[in-house]
């Protein structure tokens, strides 16, 4: 599939590159998480969030709401699933990566699928920090040429445990975690999923 560059005005609709944080601290600790095989994901690093870029972030991309910092690390070429939120997330690349993203608005509401055909791909170089809207499918990123390492900042407590029971009608039936609902593809067989991804498991 083509793989764009954020620069390319179809990135306009799922996010913005954010420019004037400085970053190297972060991506220096993020030197030190591991990058395995498989895909990891840790919603809330203490020693990330100790760092003072974390009251940056509070204040300059969430306006002071509560946040998490963790990371989403290792090796992927597999679409498998897309997620959305009720608000942005920012991810910073610590090495370069692929996002392939889609748009909430073509969930198709009668049965909340998703073709397969419509996600588009971008390639995020390392040291990019980029704000996907709330609106925006995205799933962990695509490996480069090597394991990946992105920093993730979402509102805290995104990604914990449900504490109540879902109705599993409507849109429901898509919440797994707090503030993530999400849609599978068959071949994933994410365990308690929804599965609404039709067409290919997309392969970079």
């Amino acid at each position: 599939m083509k793989i764009m560059q954020l620069s390319d005005p179809a990135f306009r609709k799922y996010g913005r590159v954010v420019e004037g944080i400085c970053t190297s601290e972060l991506m220096k600790a993020m030197e030190k998480k591991p990058r395995p095989d498989e895909v990891i994901y840790v919603a809330s690093d203490p020693e990330l969030e100790a760092l003072p870029i974390f009251e940056t972030f509070t204040r300059v991309l969430f306006g002071g709401m509560p946040i998490q910092i963790g990371f989403c690390n290792g090796n992927n070429h597999k679409l498998n699933a897309l997620e959305y939120h009720r608000d942005s997330e920012f991810n910073l690349a610590c090495t370069d990566g692929i996002a392939l993203l889609g748009a909430q608005q073509d969930i198709e509401p009668s049965d909340f699928s998703y073709d397969t055909a419509k996600v588009e791909a971008f390639f995020i170089p390392k040291g990019a920090l980029v704000e996907y809207y709330a609106t925006t499918l995205h799933y962990a990123p695509i490996s480069s040429e090597e394991r990946f390492s992105f920093v993730v900042v979402l509102p805290r407590g995104t990604n914990e445990a449900l504490t109540f029971p879902t109705t599993g009608e409507g849109e429901d039936k898509l919440l797994t975690h707090v503030n993530k609902w999400l849609i599978a593809h068959p071949e994933a067989k994410i365990q308690g999923a929804h599965v609404g991804l039709t067409g290919e498991n997309l392969c970079v």
